[in-house]
C-alpha cells in the first residue's frame, strides 16, 4: 500500500500505561501505575445496574442522556459547588470523561485556534487538539510544589486562544488549584474572551482542602465546560460513564460532537449512576477518607525508603522524585528497573509532558487496598535493602 494512515495517531507511541502494564504482568509486579482501583464500587450501584439489564429498557438512550442522570447531575453540581443547572439543557452525557473531553474540544476548536495547557498534563488532551488543528500552548507547572506561573500563563494567552484546558484535581501531580489561582485563571479567560474546559474527574478526592470548580466563579458560568466521571466518583471506571455541564448553547455543540462520535451510552449504567449522584453527601467524603489513608500509607512509606515525596491534595497519585535512590537513572530506566527487581510498577512522568521533560519524577496510584499498598512498599524495601 502506498497510502498512509492518519499520522497524527499513527505516529503516537504505544503509551505508557500499555508498556508498564504489560511489564508489570510479565514479572508479577503490583502495579502501582495505571489509575484504577482494585475494589469494586458500591455494591447498590452494581446491583441496580444488572436489575436495570433485565427490565426492558435496552435500547438507545436519548442523546444527551437519560433525565434521571441528567436530573442527578444537575442537583450533584448545586449540592457540592452551588451551580445551578438546566437539567434538560445543559448536561450531556458522555461514554466517559475522555469522549467528553473529545466532544468538548470538537465543540470549540477550529484550525488554527490555540488551546493553553498546563504540564504535566494528562496524555489525551495533546493528540485531540492537534488532531482537530489547534495549537497548544503549553505552561510548565515547576515542581516540587506546582504553583502557578502567573507571567507565563498570561503570556501564553492571546487573541488566538480559544480555551484552556484546567485539570483539578491535576493528574499526575495531585495539585488543587487554590481560590487564588482560579481568580487569576477566571481573569484570563475573560479578558481574553475565551472558554474553560474544566476536567474534573477526581472532584470527590481531595484531602483537607476544599475543591472549588472554576465554573462557579463569578463570570465563569457561561464560559465553562465542567466534565465529571463516574468511574473516578464510584470506583467504577470500567463503566465509562461521564458527564458534561456547559452553558445551553455549547452543551447544543457539544451534543452534536457527542451524537458522531458514540450517540448514546448504556441507559442501565445511566440508571445506577443517576442512584450513585444522589446518594447521601457521606458516602462521598467516606470516599475522600478512604483514599486520603492509603495515600498516606504510600506518601509515608516511600519517604521512609528515600524518595523525595511531592506535596498532593487530591486524585489518587503521588509524584515521588526518584534522585537519591536512582543512582542516575531517568525516570523511565528506574520504573523499569523497580518493575523487574522489586515487582511494584510505576508510571515514567515524563510520559506526562510535551517535550523536554524533567527526568527524575515517578507517579504512584495509591487508589489500591492498604495490605496492596504495604506489600508494595515491602517489597522496595528487600530491594534496597537487598
Amino acid at each position: 500500500m502506498t497510502k498512509v494512515f492518519n499520522r497524527q495517531f499513527a505516529d503516537l507511541p504505544v503509551t505508557i500505561f500499555t508498556v508498564m502494564s504489560a511489564l508489570a504482568r510479565q514479572h508479577d509486579a503490583i502495579n502501582l501505575g495505571q489509575g484504577f482501583p482494585d475494589q469494586e464500587g458500591p455494591q447498590d450501584m452494581i446491583r441496580l445496574a444488572a436489575d436495570a439489564l433485565l427490565d426492558g429498557q435496552n435500547q438507545y438512550a436519548p442523546l444527551t442522556g437519560l433525565p434521571e442522570l441528567r436530573a442527578a447531575v444537575a442537583q450533584a453540581n448545586l449540592r457540592f459547588q452551588g451551580i445551578a443547572v438546566d437539567a434538560d439543557s445543559e448536561v450531556v452525557v458522555t461514554s466517559g470523561a475522555t469522549e467528553a473531553l473529545a466532544a468538548s474540544l470538537m465543540a470549540l476548536i477550529e484550525p488554527g485556534d490555540e488551546v493553553v495547557l498546563m504540564e504535566p498534563l494528562y496524555d489525551t488532551y495533546l493528540p485531540v487538539i492537534r488532531q482537530l488543528g489547534g495549537v497548544p500552548r503549553i505552561v510548565r507547572l515547576q515542581a516540587p510544589d506546582w504553583a502557578l506561573p502567573r507571567q507565563a500563563l498570561a503570556d501564553a494567552f492571546s487573541a488566538r486562544t480559544k480555551a484552556i484546558i484546567l485539570n483539578s484535581p491535576m493528574n499526575p501531580t495531585g495539585k488543587v488549584f487554590t481560590a487564588d489561582e482560579l481568580a487569576f485563571i477566571a481573569t484570563l479567560v475573560q479578558q481574553h474572551d475565551t472558554f474553560a474546559i474544566c476536567d474534573e474527574v477526581y472532584e470527590h478526592l481531595v484531602f483537607n482542602t476544599p475543591h472549588i470548580s472554576l465554573m462557579s466563579l463569578p463570570g465563569m458560568r457561561e464560559r465553562c465546560v465542567r466534565i465529571g466521571s463516574a468511574g473516578k466518583s464510584f470506583s467504577l471506571t470500567g463503566w465509562k460513564v461521564g458527564y458534561i455541564t456547559a452553558p445551553a448553547p455549547l452543551a447544543t455543540v457539544i451534543a452534536k460532537a457527542h451524537q458522531n462520535l458514540v450517540f448514546a451510552t448504556p441507559p442501565n449504567l445511566q440508571r445506577a449512576v443517576a442512584f450513585g449522584l444522589n446518594k447521601d453527601t457521606a458516602y462521598f467524603t467516606t470516599l475522600a477518607q478512604d483514599m486520603a489513608t492509603q495515600g498516606t500509607i504510600l506518601a509515608s512509606g516511600l519517604q521512609r525508603l528515600g524518595f523525595g515525596v511531592l506535596p498532593y491534595q487530591g486524585s489518587y497519585f503521588i509524584m515521588a522524585d526518584i534522585t537519591p535512590l536512582a543512582n542516575g537513572q531517568d525516570d523511565v530506566a528506574f520504573s523499569r528497573m523497580l518493575t523487574e527487581q522489586a515487582r511494584v510498577t510505576t508510571i515514567p512522568a515524563s510520559a506526562f509532558y510535551a517535550a523536554e521533560p524533567p527526568r527524575n519524577l515517578i507517579r504512584f496510584a495509591f487508589c489500591k487496598r492498604p495490605e496492596v499498598l504495604i506489600e508494595a512498599l515491602n517489597r522496595m524495601e528487600a530491594w534496597k535493602n537487598r
